[in-house]
């Protein structure tokens, strides 16, 4: 038996569902039944269901207490070569206040309750009990992470977990404003021609697709963005019918999901320079 699957079991025991990393410390990809939510399931993120996939499928939505379901052959050879153990921290009824620097854990120690902490690479994790939503960039260098997510287990940490007090619930509602939107003008199709796509309902649903995936994005956020603005501007980018609102609601989206104007910025020059746009 591997360690990680060890690992995973042992909390499993005590109720923390639990999923494995790969490299990168992200979740394994969903299956080719399950790609792009294929087979029905989770359909928005939203639930741990109805999909009954036999492998690590649906990223957080995967975590699980079940010890047949861990130490099962599909999730068995992902222990083998995962990076990592993950857990849901709100299937388990706890918030990780995730403080990513010197500056944030001393914020944290200023204005938190004293609560379970656990060192991290470059930072601690704080454990609240109680979930919550999660969210990115409440303030520089914090992330809250609960429901819909998932954190690292990184061993028990030291003291006793302190209930969720409202001042970290506060944080999501007090995330700061993203930074303003940069304009990107797509240029018009050579000679002037008219937009095959120019129909209102064509249009307006890929856009609001396209801000769904991005929504739906629960790990690799950077991926996702990029992916979905090189998906718009290929479908798009030669028309000349995409306008500035609705590079603003894909920029919006995406920096709601925590990126920052500049990623934005990136990933869009880098999808037009991939498509010669």
């Amino acid at each position: 038996m591997s360690e990680h699957l060890r690992t995973a079991l042992d909390l499993a025991a005590s109720q923390i569902p639990v999923l494995p990393l790969r490299a990168g410390k992200v979740p394994f990809g969903n299956c080719r039944r399950c790609a792009d939510n294929a087979c029905g399931g989770r359909p928005n993120m939203k639930t741990p269901g109805p999909c009954v996939c036999p492998g690590p499928c649906h990223a957080w939505a995967a975590a699980t207490i079940d010890p047949h379901v861990i130490s099962s052959d599909p999730w068995r050879r992902a222990w083998l070569c995962a990076s990592a153990v993950a857990y849901h921290p709100g299937g388990a009824g706890l918030t990780v206040v995730d403080l990513d620097n010197a500056d944030a854990i001393t914020w944290a120690r200023a204005n938190l309750p004293a609560t379970q902490t656990v060192p991290t690479a470059r930072g601690e994790h704080w454990l609240y009990l109680g979930a919550m939503p999660s969210t990115n960039g409440v303030r520089p260098g914090v992330d809250i992470k609960s429901t819909m997510s998932y954190a690292r287990w990184l061993g028990p940490g030291n003291g006793s977990k302190a209930a969720l007090p409202d001042v970290v619930r506060a944080l999501t509602a007090a995330k700061p404003v993203a930074p303003a939107l940069t304009t990107v003008t797509v240029p018009a199709p050579a000679g002037g021609g008219q937009c095959r796509h120019r129909t209102p309902a064509f249009l307006e649903r890929g856009i609001a697709m396209a801000e769904q995936r991005i929504t739906d994005a629960t790990s690799g956020v950077h991926n996702a963005v990029y992916r979905t603005f090189l998906a718009v501007l290929s479908t798009h980018g030669r028309c000349g019918c995409l306008t500035e609102d609705h590079i603003t609601r894909l920029f919006t989206a995406a920096q709601t999901k925590g990126e920052s104007a500049r990623h934005c910025t990136d990933a869009w020059t880098n999808a037009l320079t991939r498509l010669g746009l």
